[in-house]
């Protein structure tokens, strides 16, 4: 048989879809005790879709490149790779067993990926371990750890579903727990500079001559140390409008926790409005979401009635933007758009916050909807104002709106600065 014959009939690696992949370790290593953020999830989803892995190795960097963020964290995320893709080590068990020591059995299975000098000798003349080795069998022609690799495929596929699904879609222990999810995303804005600035040993800053000329009084004599300074940078504030009318009831359930865990966390300011503006900061400051939650309701009496976007928007410009809240900030709305008011009162409003703000995003979780168009009047009338739109129909759709609000080129309609 000749070498062409052998490649042919060799077993075609395992073709594993990116986002399932992902899901499927990230949920394995939260089991043994790390911390990864769906976002990372997402991330690794997409670094996989750019450069497909062609062999353990380079799953293995990509997957750490992206999911580990401290040294101390190698040890777990070794470990629970060599289990999942490796074989030899079971996750739920990870979280009380302390590090290896470097100088432990020689039984003990190497969980980084080797050079190709340090290989077994039938592993540096064959070919190379090709990725995902979830599905490769063992040496004797069976896997040992199949049953504990597929319960947690398993797991995560059950997982990656409920990230999925659309909001409306969602039992209420499901909203409970996409609720929790919520609330614990963390939300960051650009960075600006600030007025105030910081002592600099480099000359390429400015020259700050205040404090040079105070040095110099100080030493009684003309001073021959010039002092710098930069400007400070300091995040954006982040103001968030929930439209809690009856469209949106399904999803606003879910985007107020999101406002509070953004209040309790990035120290956001909240308002929610249906036929009316709200104020709801200092009621979601709360740190129990369920307490903030039910003081948030009850503070807002027009709850799932009416929208009046235009009117809401007017009365946040009048009474908050202008003095300051929303200048230079970015200003995040949830709402489908469906407005009762004239669709030339909402465009009027949006150019006035369009003035104020460094940066509008709209989420509307309708836009996921096949064939979706903005043909809505509100929407329609608002959409020129806004430098991204997005769903947020879902949990993994989150992501697109933090992107968003980090200002991601991705996320932007048009470019726009204040």
């Amino acid at each position: 048989m000749t070498t062409r014959d052998t490649r042919d009939t060799a077993a075609a690696p395992p073709t594993v879809e990116a986002a399932t992949l992902s899901a499927a370790f990230v949920t394995a290593l939260r089991r043994a005790g790390l911390t990864c953020s769906p976002d990372r999830a997402v991330r690794l989803a997409e670094a996989l879709r750019l450069v497909p892995p062609t062999d353990v190795e380079r799953l293995y960097w990509a997957s750490r490149v992206v999911l580990v963020s401290a040294r101390g964290q190698l040890p777990a995320f070794d470990s629970v790779f060599a289990a999942v893709f490796r074989g030899g080590f079971d996750p739920s068990a990870h979280r009380s067993t302390p590090r290896p020591s470097p100088h432990g059995s020689p039984e003990q299975a190497r969980t980084r990926p080797s050079p190709a000098g340090d290989r077994a000798p039938g592993q540096g003349t064959g070919p190379r371990q090709t990725a995902p080795a979830v599905a490769t069998p063992g040496p004797d022609g069976g896997d040992s750890n199949a049953p504990e690799r597929e319960a947690v495929l398993a797991m995560a596929s059950t997982e990656e579903r409920l990230h999925g699904m659309s909001f409306a879609q969602l039992t209420e222990a499901e909203v409970l727990q996409i609720r929790r999810l919520a609330s614990r995303l963390l939300l960051a804005t650009p960075t600006r500079l600030s007025r105030r600035t910081r002592k600099s040993a480099h000359s390429s800053a400015r020259l700050d001559v205040r404090a040079t000329v105070r040095a110099a009084r100080r030493s009684g004599t003309d001073t021959t140390r010039l002092l710098y300074a930069r400007r400070r940078e300091q995040r954006r504030k982040l103001v968030m409008l929930c439209d809690v009318s009856g469209s949106m009831e399904p999803y606003s359930r879910i985007f107020v926790s999101l406002l509070q865990g953004a209040v309790a966390t990035a120290g956001a300011e909240a308002f929610v409005f249906s036929t009316r503006l709200t104020r709801l900061t200092r009621q979601l400051a709360l740190r129990d979401p369920d307490a903030a939650l039910a003081r948030a309701a009850g503070a807002a009496p027009d709850w799932a009635g009416g929208t009046r976007i235009a009117d809401s928007i007017r009365h946040f410009v009048d009474e908050h933007g202008r003095r300051g809240l929303a200048r230079g900030a970015v200003v995040v709305i949830f709402s489908d758009g469906w407005a009762q008011e004239d669709p030339g009162q909402v465009a009027a409003q949006m150019a006035r916050l369009r003035r104020l703000a460094h940066r509008i995003i709209w989420v509307n979780p309708r836009k996921a909807a096949p064939h979706y168009q903005p043909l809505a009047g509100g929407m329609a009338a608002a959409l020129p104002y806004c430098d991204a739109f997005v769903s947020g129909h879902s949990y993994t759709a989150l992501a697109e709106v933090a992107a968003a609000i980090r200002g991601d080129g991705q996320s932007s309609l048009k470019g726009r600065g204040n």
